[in-house]
């Protein structure tokens, strides 16, 4: 677990991006991973880059054509060089890159900071990696014409060790590594970190790439859980990217089997506005209408190469219903995401206050059209999973709730059943193991003058993350009941990857205050564990 200290320097630290002056923008392109994994060869390459072209994407920003595993040599040249595998890259990487620059486009190029790369059979291909050849590796792949490197982190601690979450040093002396040797080339080379979201890499990734996985791999296979863990995932660093420096939630799954239109949308639209990279990672050959539609739509691209270059932020989550996000935009306007996540089309309705606006005047960023002047609400039909993106303008605000605070660690609560108080620094008090037999009841709660209903705010840990799906990945639920009422399932995000980043002003409203000052408020989990808590707020309504 890193020090509190620590992870002040972190935060202060990913202010800086890395300054090679590349990047200002989310990269836009295509890879073949998700569709391909590393089974590609020269003929697929080239046919693949052609199709990009005739597809027209690159007019809209699609520029970079990457390569990916499987292409590199399993041994070096007598004096060290880096080689390809001549059988599936017969004419070279120098001629492929050369052909991809001939068709207008920029040439990513592939490999790792371990021992060997990353490959799709277990780690048996035993492709080369950079670890230790930096210099001569980087020297080697700008000459043969790269503009972009997406840098793996297979084999990281050893040679025996395909993949490992949890190295035992820092990774980050591996990528400044490759980041100096790029930066000692003459060419411009926009580098993608791609460590998994290994060591929280948010926190420090800013001054040493232009990109950072924030997270294990979407797919394959393809699927709506993965979009759930990835989404989970980055709530607690959104604010850490800028120009020049990016969250990457991973390659898009837009045009692959697995998911639903409407889910496609979703997982788009919800990349564009964090402002990840937007990878095409599907096959171009004959892609179906509804995938150029996705991948065209001009006003949710527009969205990912904002100049201002502010990701969407967390606003509210309506647990097993829907999520509201938003972020500002260069011109002033703010964008909102709120994501349907039930399973069903159903209606909903999208409060104003959720985003800290009284009313709006509004356009639909999917349709582009215009929805008027929006007052207090708007009311949508989504389909299963899909998203609502709206760009909200002339806005009058609305007045922020006030909340009266409540510490978890106060002597007036009950802890019961293996709950404990827990210092996590010198001000931060929380109450740990929440959840089977464990409880937190604070007492003394006002529920106003009239009871009823009321806003919660929540400021909590939860710093169990996951590099696959579970059932509740990259969150825990807590259960909270209001005077022995029936409890209300709230499904919280992790809040960082240690046990000592909180997050902050989590809202939920809760029903069954009485009038007055004898209120209790009580935080379980019977099949699971929960969040530490370290106070909560209450809003009278």
């Amino acid at each position: 677990m890193q020090s509190v200290l620590s992870k002040a320097l972190s935060l202060s630290a990913a202010v800086y991006s890395l300054e090679n002056g590349l990047a200002v923008k989310p990269p836009m392109g295509w890879n073949p991973y998700n569709v391909f994994l590393c089974d590609t060869d020269e003929s697929q390459y080239r046919t693949a880059a052609q199709n990009l072209v005739q597809s027209g994407l690159p007019s809209l920003g699609y520029q970079y054509f990457n390569i990916d595993c499987g292409w590199q040599g399993t041994n070096r040249t007598a004096n060290g060089t880096f080689t390809w595998n001549a059988t599936r890259i017969p004419s070279g990487i120098p001629s492929l890159a050369s052909y991809v620059h001939d068709l207008g486009l920029k040439f990513g190029a592939y490999s790792d900071a371990g021992y060997y790369s990353c490959d799709f059979v277990g780690g048996a291909a035993h492709w080369l990696g950079s670890l230790g050849y930096e210099e001569a590796d980087a020297a080697a792949f700008t000459s043969w014409g790269a503009d972009y490197l997406k840098y793996d982190n297979c084999y990281s601690v050893n040679s025996t060790d395909f993949v490992d979450y949890n190295p035992p040093f820092s990774l980050e002396p591996h990528y400044t590594a490759m980041r100096d040797a790029l930066n000692a080339t003459s060419r411009p080379v926009i580098y993608s970190i791609c460590e998994w979201g290994v060591q929280d890499p948010a926190r420090w990734a800013a001054p040493v790439g232009n990109s950072w996985r924030i997270s294990n791999d979407i797919g394959p296979p393809n699927s709506w859980a993965n979009i759930i863990r990835i989404i989970n995932q980055v709530v607690p660093v959104t604010g850490f990217s800028g120009p020049g420096a990016w969250n990457d939630l991973d390659l898009l799954e837009v045009g692959n089997a697995g998911l639903t239109v409407p889910e496609q949308q979703s997982h788009f639209a919800f990349w564009a506005a964090v402002k990840s990279p937007l990878l095409i990672s599907t096959d171009l050959s004959s892609p179906a209408q509804s995938t150029l539609d996705i991948l065209s739509n001009e006003r949710i691209v527009a969205l990912n190469q904002d100049s201002l270059g502010k990701s969407i932020s967390f606003k509210r989550r309506y647990t097993n219903d829907y999520d509201v996000w938003s972020g500002p935009l260069a011109d002033g306007s703010t964008v909102v995401l709120v994501l349907n996540w039930q399973n069903q089309t159903r209606s909903l309705t999208f409060d104003l206050a959720d985003v800290g606006f009284e009313s709006a005047s509004a356009t639909d960023l999917w349709s582009g059209q215009s929805l008027g002047q929006l007052t207090s609400s708007y009311d949508a039909t989504l389909d299963a999973h899909a998203s609502l993106v709206l760009r909200l303008y002339d806005t009058v605000p609305a007045q922020p709730p006030s909340f009266t605070y409540y510490p978890a660690s106060s002597p007036n609560n009950i802890l019961s059943g293996g709950a404990a108080s827990r210092a996590v620094n010198s001000t931060v008090t929380v109450v740990c193991d929440i959840g089977y037999n464990g409880s937190l009841t604070f007492t003394g709660i006002d529920g106003g003058p009239s009871g009823g209903s009321q806003l919660i705010s929540i400021d909590y840990i939860n710093a169990d993350f996951t590099y696959s799906n579970t059932d509740c990945s990259n969150c825990r639920n807590a259960y909270i009941s209001v005077n022995g009422e029936p409890a209300e399932q709230v499904q919280m995000p992790i809040s960082g990857q240690s046990w000592d980043i909180v997050f902050s002003g989590y809202l939920v409203a809760l029903s069954g205050f009485r009038p007055g000052r004898n209120n209790t408020i009580q935080f379980a989990n019977p099949t699971a564990w929960a969040p530490d808590i370290q106070k909560i707020g209450v809003h009278v309504l």
